[in-house]
């Protein structure tokens, strides 16, 4: 189980860094609207909710392959959220 442990701290570490990035953006560009770093924040916290449940899901077939997609999905959403964050 410690597998599943360091994946759902590993989620909670990426995704909280981005959101940390983004209020980091909101402060150092008081001026500017803040609309789409607000909009990358909520995507975080709907992809910290999505993937920890999947991670808590019960019942699957074949656990390894299950936890390593959940793993290579945090990767992919993780990138595309920090792409967002440098495109503000």
């Amino acid at each position: 189980m410690a597998n599943v442990r360091n994946l759902k701290k590993d989620i909670n570490y990426v995704l909280g860094d981005i959101i940390e990035a983004a209020y980091v953006w909101e402060l150092t560009n008081a001026s500017k609207d803040t609309k789409k770093s607000e909009a990358v924040i909520d995507e975080a916290i709907v992809t910290f909710d999505e993937l920890i449940s999947k991670v808590n899901a019960k019942n699957v077939e074949n656990p390894k392959a299950h936890f390593k997609a959940i793993s290579a999905e945090l990767e992919s959403k993780g990138n595309a959220l920090i792409e967002k964050i440098n495109k503000l």
